[in-house]
Formats: structure tokens, sequence, C-alpha cells
């Protein structure tokens, strides 16, 4: 199954793709994966693959559902989430360690090179020390990229504003006061930048915690990326666990895939997220933490020790009273998909 994740490394996160997984029946563990509603690789030439393509074209959104009776999960996905920051000043470092924290690339522009400098101590995934027009020309912006403006200038801020609201974007923010950003706004919509954006733009950027310090609005803005992220599907497959399922030295050695495929009640996680768990206990990504992260993990060690093959489902229910014991105290239910790859 290993070309299954070879195949979707490869997709072009660009285009509206969708992986398919067969949880019961004759063809269970059967996967489909498809680009722009197209079946662009299949695990089997029978079962599921065979005529599944307009019900498939039909799906909306991430879940489970009966397609010529077998129950499949079908997974929306999104592409890795890539936070670009204009400008890196004090607020810039603390939105970096939190980005890179959350798993996120993040790239930041500063044509300053001592605080171009002080990005890449804090992590950045990448940094161009040159000026910004001249930067973002190697940005390319698309669904899961997230603009934070935060320079030291309005001047600056409409520089890059005016880039940037001519790409693809999941997000544009903009710090500054009311009156600061009005400016910038309307400046950039007297040089032609389409009026929709500019009214979409979230500034004063971050959710509205009275923050004052650096680091409180960093977490503010973080905040309200995360919110405008998750209001996405969730699904996908984050790179380091691509990278640690295609790693070459390790390619031979069995790892389970815990998938969320349902979810119900108030559990932390929605469905699609996943944890790789690897021979040792190590794990790769999370499916909410706590004790029914820790039961998931027990069953995924003991389907690896067992030589187990195939997938299983596991149920965790939070509400009843042996959860509450053991303190899970966020409730909810959960439906998660072990595979051993």
């Amino acid at each position: 199954m290993l070309e299954f994740y070879k195949a979707v490394q490869a997709m072009d996160t660009t285009l509206s793709n969708m992986a398919v997984t067969v949880t019961d029946g004759e063809f269970s563990g059967e996967k489909l994966l498809l680009s722009d509603q197209k079946i662009i690789w299949t695990s089997a030439l029978s079962g599921l693959a065979l005529g599944c393509q307009q019900e498939l074209e039909k799906i909306t959104d991430s879940g489970i559902y009966t397609i010529r009776d077998s129950t499949v999960f079908c997974e929306l996905l999104g592409g890795e989430t890539k936070i670009v920051v204009c400008g890196g000043g004090h607020v810039s470092i603390p939105v970096i360690q939190i980005g890179r924290m959350i798993g996120c690339k993040v790239s930041v522009l500063e044509d300053r090179p001592k605080f171009a400098d002080n990005a890449r101590a804090a992590g950045a995934s990448e940094v161009f020390c040159e000026p910004f027009e001249q930067a973002l020309k190697r940005i390319e912006g698309d669904k899961d990229t997230f603009f934070v403006i935060v320079t030291r200038g309005h001047r600056y801020d409409q520089i890059c504003l005016e880039q940037i609201a001519k790409k693809e974007h999941a997000y544009i923010g903009m710090i500054g006061s009311r009156k600061r950003a009005a400016m910038v706004k309307r400046s950039v919509l007297e040089h032609g930048a389409d009026p929709d954006i500019i009214q979409n733009v979230y500034t004063p950027i971050g959710l509205d915690i009275g923050a004052n310090t650096p680091e409180e609005i960093a977490v503010a803005i973080m905040a309200e990326i995360i919110q405008v992220k998750n209001k996405k599907s969730c699904g996908g497959f984050p790179k380091e666990i691509l990278d640690a399922v295609l790693d070459e030295k390790n390619m031979q050695q069995p790892k389970a895939l815990a998938t969320i495929i349902r979810r119900r009640g108030s559990a932390p996680r929605e469905v699609g997220a996943k944890m790789l768990v690897l021979p040792d206990g190590r794990c790769i990504g999370t499916v909410g933490g706590g004790c029914a992260e820790s039961d998931i993990l027990t069953k995924a060690l003991l389907l690896l020790r067992e030589g187990g093959r195939g997938i299983r489902i596991c149920h965790v229910d939070m509400n009843v009273a042996d959860a509450e014991d053991e303190g899970m105290v966020c409730g909810g239910e959960i439906d998660v998909l072990l595979e051993v790859i």
C-alpha cells in the first residue's frame, strides 16, 4: 500500500482531491484517489473502482458514506498549511514559533538583514531578505496559504496587500489600527484591487482577546488563523506523516496509521485528524490527546506486535462513566480507522 502514499504525495494540491477507503465487506481496505473528480489511482482494478465515480462526484464533505453496498470513508484532502509572514519584527517571531509548533510551513519576507536573521533563528521554514514586492513574486499562493501582514509601516502594508490581493489565498490578515487599515485599503482599491477581496481582509488582525504584548498579539493572530483553517475540512496527510511513511531508511518497518472517520459530540479533533504510530511507541500527529489517544495508541501497538494486516475500526466513547473516571473531560465519541502500513 506504499504506492497509495506515494500517489498522495504526488497529487496536485491546487485541485480538489479526495481519498476513499472501503471500511467493510468484500473490498475492505481497497483505496481510491480522485483528483478534480477523476479517479487517478486505485488499489484494485475491480470492486469499488468500477462504476462508482458518478456517486463519488456528489460528495462534498469528509465522512462515512454507503456506495454500492459498501461502507466507505471519503476524505477531502487539503494541502500543506502555509503561513506567509510579511515583516520580521517583534510580533513576527512568536507567530513563526507558534506556526511551526502547529505544523505549518512558515515563510517570512523581510527586507532588513538583522530582522531576517531573527526570523531564521525563530525557526522560519524559509526567509526572503529582499524588498517586499520582489519577495512576494516568489510566493504563488493557493487555497491553503495564509498571509499575515505585520510590516513596520503602512507604506509597506500597501505594497504587500496590493500584491497579495492578486494571489489565491485562504486568509489575509493585516496589523494596525482601524484608521491605518482603512487608509491602506482605500489606497489599494484606488490602484485597482478587487473590492470583494479587500472587504474580506481580517483587520485588525487576530481574535479580540485584549492582546497587548507581541506574544499575546501572536496568539490572537494564530488563533484566528486556526479558526479559519478549521472551518475548512481538516482532512489530509500532513507532510511529516507522509515523510515518515515514505522514509527510505525505515520504509519496510511496519507502522500504524490512525484516522478519525466519525465524530460525535465535543470530541477534540475533527474527522480526518491523523496519528502515525511507530513500533517503538513514538507518534507523529495526534487524534486528540489524553486518555482517548492513549487507548488508540495501545490498540495500534498491539496490532503491530501481532503482525496484523488490513484495517480495523476502534470506537472510543468519552461520555460513559468509565471515561469520566479516566478524566476524559471532553465528552463525545470517535470512530478511528487503524491501518497497518
